[in-house]
């Protein structure tokens, strides 16, 4: 049983909804990661998403595209990310880390050894945007021959066909998009998130985080009423980038703190 499964396990045991948080590797600095992801764990985070960063990040909306710019002119590879996830394991050995990014990076390093150095890391699973499930069964059918999730993005205009897909390939958890558009953006229907994620839920039996879009806890406690867990990305690194570096892992910690208050007190 993988980390991602277990800690929603015990979430469901708990009556607890999940708390999946997002930074990007490198950034606002590449000494600042690994504090960064122990901030977000003390915060209350029950996984961490780890972004790579990337020259194209089509789903991002400018703030994680501020992230990855900022990542990239530090020179943040691959490399780093996985040295990123091998550093915060000497010290946690509980809360799984998910690597997302896009497939140029993998396909570029070959798939096969970025199973093999992600296992080796001590990473959990992967999110990568731009792998359909259509068309990447074997890729799918790798990682979990090596007991690491892939999880697959759900957005308002997948089809029933897609969703099945996912149900088939997907592993750890499902991450549905709250709405047509970029990360960071607002305006979530909770109403049509709840409709939808019940749609979901007749064809995949996993847990169902909700993201792109939530960026308070009073949306986080709407949304935490229809899916087993919240993600948020663009609101954490916006913490970062009007806090002082030094001051980022504090800022981040007590935002997630209040996050996980509202969430447990739903």
């Amino acid at each position: 049983m993988s980390r991602i499964e277990l800690t929603f396990n015990a979430l469901k045991q708990q009556g607890k909804t999940g708390l999946v948080t997002f930074v990007t590797a490198g950034d606002p600095g590449p000494d600042v990661t690994v504090p960064i992801m122990h901030a977000l764990v003390a915060g209350g985070a029950d996984v961490l998403e780890l972004g790579v960063p990337f020259s194209d990040p089509m789903a991002e909306g400018p703030v994680i595209q501020r992230a990855c710019e900022r990542a990239l002119a530090f020179g943040i590879s691959m490399n780093d990310v996985f040295n990123y996830v091998l550093e915060f394991r000497k010290t946690n050995q509980h809360t799984p880390v998910v690597l997302m990014g896009y497939a140029n990076p993998i396909e570029r390093m070959g798939p096969s050894e970025f199973i093999r150095r992600a296992k080796a890391a001590g990473a959990d699973g992967a999110i990568v945007v731009d792998y359909p499930p259509e068309e990447c069964a074997d890729f799918a059918a790798e990682m979990k021959a090596n007991d690491l999730d892939l999880i697959f993005l759900l957005a308002p205009t997948s089809t029933v066909e897609r969703v099945k897909q996912v149900a088939r390939h997907g592993s750890g958890f499902s991450y549905y998009v709250s709405l047509k558009g970029v990360t960071g953006a607002g305006g979530i229907d909770t109403a049509d998130v709840a409709r939808r994620v019940a749609a979901i839920r007749e064809h995949v039996k996993l847990p169902i985080g909700v993201g792109f879009g939530i960026r308070d806890a009073e949306t986080a406690k709407s949304v935490a009423a229809v899916a087993d867990a919240v993600v948020i990305g663009s609101r954490i690194i916006q913490e970062l980038e009007n806090t002082p570096k030094e001051q980022g892992a504090e800022a981040v910690r007590a935002f997630v703190a209040g996050i996980r208050a509202a969430l447990d007190a739903k």
